[in-house]
């Protein structure tokens, strides 16, 4: 079992109007980002030591 940290897509539906509207350039996947960001902050990591399953630490 993972103990990854993953945002609900009702949580990321309350969180949507708080994210900018895309213009041109696609979005990246912003529940896999911000469930990434939490998972550091509840962990004390920086981004680069995260998991890769939350993308790229650049």
């Amino acid at each position: 079992m993972s103990n990854l940290f993953w945002l609900t897509d009702a949580q990321m539906a309350r969180l949507d109007p708080f994210f900018p509207k895309s213009h041109g350039k696609p979005r990246v996947d912003d529940q896999r980002v911000l469930s990434g960001v939490i998972f550091i902050n509840r962990n004390g990591l920086r981004f680069r030591d995260a998991p890769a399953a939350y993308g790229p630490h650049s």
